[in-house]
């Protein structure tokens, strides 16, 4: 017995260096997210909407960081917004699966504005994002389409189209699929996405704001409140 306690000495004494060692201090290449410990709460992924890109979140985001949240696990992310919303949902497969690894979370939170609700939709639905989703936020989705979509000709625009392939499929069966929590928010004074029915899903959080124009959702307070307070 004592000669086996003088191997196991060695063997602890490196796994407690190992723990207590700080992790090296790295630079942030572009497109990558920060390493370190995993700690509450989960990171909150942006998803915006067509024609736009991640620093249309600036006003959330700062009011998160004001209301304690780390500025690490908040995450602005931009991408094409022409090309088709299935494309776009396997890019931000990929980008959640980064997001977890880096911060080493087991869910992200998932906040889109407009057309955004519909890839980050897709990945949830078709691409197993409902395991890695816990809370999902809605800010004038066209969930089930927008007239105003007839005015632009790229992929994604067609898409939105009310009763399209895309949102045919999307729609059918359960519309809230799997453990995520889903909320969504809508106005009748929103002129882009319309009319404001078309973002309320089933098995969701509805919200309806008495009046608030399609880009004012990204800036109100009373909104930015009750999203915090949705995904906790």
């Amino acid at each position: 017995m004592h000669a086996y306690l003088l191997r196991l000495v060695p063997a602890v004494a490196l796994a407690l260096a190992v723990c207590a060692a700080p992790a090296a201090a790295r630079p942030i290449a572009p497109g990558h997210v920060p390493a370190h410990v995993a700690a509450e709460p989960d990171p909150v992924v942006f998803v915006h909407g067509w024609n736009s890109d991640g620093s249309t979140w600036n006003t959330f985001v700062d009011r998160f960081r004001a209301d304690g949240r780390p500025a690490d696990r908040l995450y602005r992310w931009t991408y094409p917004t022409s090309q088709p919303n299935a494309t776009t949902a396997s890019q931000l497969a990929a980008t959640i699966d980064r997001v977890l690894t880096a911060t080493g979370a087991d869910e992200v939170d998932l906040v889109t504005h407009s057309m955004g609700a519909l890839p980050s939709r897709y990945y949830l639905k078709n691409l197993g994002g409902d395991a890695k989703v816990d809370a999902w936020v809605s800010l004038a989705g066209p969930n089930h389409g927008t007239d105003t979509a007839r005015l632009c000709g790229q992929a994604s625009c067609v898409e939105m189209r009310p009763g399209s392939a895309f949102l045919t499929a999307l729609n059918a069966g359960d519309e809230t699929p799997g453990p995520t929590r889903y909320a969504t928010w809508r106005s009748p004074c929103d002129l882009v996405v319309g009319p404001d029915s078309t973002v309320a899903l089933a098995g969701a959080v509805n919200t309806r704001i008495p009046c608030l124009q399609h880009s004012a959702f990204l800036t109100d307070p009373g909104v930015y409140a009750q999203v915090r307070d949705h995904i906790g």
